[in-house]
């Protein structure tokens, strides 16, 4: 998260948008996996799961709350 936070400054803004998150994920993420040799192999990488999980995880909205 702190990442994401510095990342907005940079570009200007006081707040984190998922397009942030989704961007620096790999980068914050990928050395935490820890692959089969196996799963190498085959072509996966730490990048390809981290990805691979941005696009099956729906951005979470903020329901507006109605009185």
């Amino acid at each position: 998260m702190k990442a994401a936070k510095a990342y907005a400054f940079i570009d200007g803004r006081d707040y984190v948008i998922p397009d942030d998150v989704s961007f620096l994920a790999s980068y914050v993420l990928a050395h935490r996996l820890i692959l089969r040799p196996e799963a190498r192999y085959e072509g996966v990488t730490q990048e390809g799961i981290i990805d691979q999980i941005l696009q099956e995880v729906d951005v979470p909205v903020r329901k507006e709350m109605h009185g």
